[in-house]
């Protein structure tokens, strides 16, 4: 079996990381146990290019378990759980290409291994694999069955190559089922993000200006959860909707180029670029702390960064490097002789899975549940889809819900005969 990891070795840990986060994930764990009895997938081959996490294990335990030939790559170079990845080799037969830190050769080239496998399902966290598909691969296009889609980043590059004409394979938005967005994006993000924060500062919440840039699903986990650990947060926001809804929460919003006077703490949670820039940093404080949570490492222009930077030291702490910026860029007065130092994390790169470990497994076994459902309605509609965004169907919604309530022991109402006749009718009024 061909495989790419650090060390096969680290495997034991590995393991054990993997049969915790299984404790706390009894939905997918369930969907597991069906798809061992149905066989869904068999003699199908699935690549998933995902954060190779002790959650995304169990997801890839399931879908082999269903039938499915199934092989992993990273979806970013620093999320990478090495001894997952090694687990996984060893102790459950499934090829991993994966290594924490990876250089971006070695990125593509474990991705390029992922797409040799010719599958016939394929699962993406970002849309790189899709994307590198019909770039570099297009005649596999017509064997691909079907594409899950995780994250907000990926969805928004893959409704553009719809809207482009340029998409070949249905692709189904597993972040956008209520499911995820509802809980993960919102309580996963939001808590995972400050444990990768505080993790790699050691820095204390409570009375912190906080800036939250996007109010997103992500953006409001983000922002309420550092509001509940005493921070003062300001919202940053393009979109006049979302702006009022957090002004209605209760936040202060403001344009980035004013937040960045006051910011002791910067998070990018957009999907977009640039969003902290050149004409920012020059007006932060001595001591600001940038970093992202968003998907890809482009929410903040690190290029611009370095360029302003007198001097880079890399690794002050894990995951922290210090830029000091030289008295020319420092518009707010300087700490040091030598200029303010501005500190990013994880390289602008995705804080919460680079820093710490992702989400909690209790909300990723709702998305991942979801994800593998989502895999199987794509087999199950084979010949009948289009190459285009589909929705979570609603009965794999409330399948997921429902199971998920029972695991916490919590019981909700039926609607009555009379009830449901009541609310499908017309003819009763005031």
């Amino acid at each position: 079996m061909a495989y790419d990891i650090k060390d096969i070795n680290l495997s034991a840990e590995g393991k054990k990381r993997i049969e915790w986060a299984e404790r706390d994930m009894p939905v997918l764990r369930q969907v597991r146990e069906k798809f061992e009895r149905e066989q869904p997938f068999s003699g199908l081959k699935m690549s998933a290019c995902l954060h190779v996490t002790c959650e995304t294990a169990n997801l890839i335990w399931t879908l082999k378990a269903g039938g499915a030939d199934i092989v992993l790559c990273a979806s970013n170079p620093l999320s990478t759980q090495d001894d997952v990845a090694a687990s996984l080799v060893q102790d459950y037969e499934i090829p991993v290409f994966a290594v924490k830190g990876e250089d971006r050769e070695t990125f593509f080239k474990h991705l390029r291994a992922a797409i040799e496998r010719s599958p016939n399902i394929t699962m993406d966290d970002g849309a790189d694999l899709i994307s590198t598909v019909h770039k570099d691969n297009p005649e596999m296009c017509r064997q691909i069955l079907g594409s899950m889609e995780e994250t907000t980043t990926g969805v928004l590059r893959l409704r553009a190559m719809a809207k482009d004409g340029a998409l070949k394979i249905p692709i189904v938005a597993v972040n956008d089922a209520k499911t995820k967005n509802l809980f993960d994006n919102r309580y996963g993000t939001g808590q995972s993000t400050l444990d990768g924060i505080i993790r790699a500062t050691d820095m204390l919440i409570a009375g912190k200006n906080v800036v939250c840039a996007g109010y997103g699903w992500c953006g409001r986990g983000f922002a309420l959860r550092a509001r509940g650990m005493g921070a003062n947060v300001i919202v940053t926001e393009v979109d006049a909707v979302k702006a009022l809804e957090a002004a209605m929460d209760g936040f202060r919003v403001m344009p980035m180029r004013e937040a960045a006077k006051i910011g002791d703490l910067f998070c990018t949670l957009t999907g977009d670029i640039n969003v902290i820039d050149r004409e920012h940093f020059a007006v932060m404080k001595d001591g600001a702390v940038v970093c992202n949570s968003g998907h890809f490492d482009v929410e903040i222009n690190v290029k611009a960064l370095r360029e302003m930077a007198s001097e880079v030291k890399r690794g002050v702490r894990n995951f922290v490097d210090e830029y000091i910026l030289d008295g020319n860029s420092n518009e707010v007065g300087s700490a040091t002789p030598r200029g303010k130092r501005i500190y990013l994390l994880a390289e602008g790169r995705l804080v919460n899975l680079s820093a710490a470990e992702g989400h909690p497994a209790s909300v990723m076994d709702m998305s991942f549940s979801t994800q593998a459902l989502a895999a199987e309605w794509v087999v199950k509609n084979k010949g009948k889809l289009q190459p285009q965004v589909y929705d979570i169907p609603s009965e794999i919604e409330n399948y997921v819900a429902d199971l998920k309530l029972k695991s916490m022991g919590i019981g909700i109402d039926e609607l009555t005969a009379e009830q449901k006749k009541y609310l499908e009718s017309w003819q009763e009024g005031t």
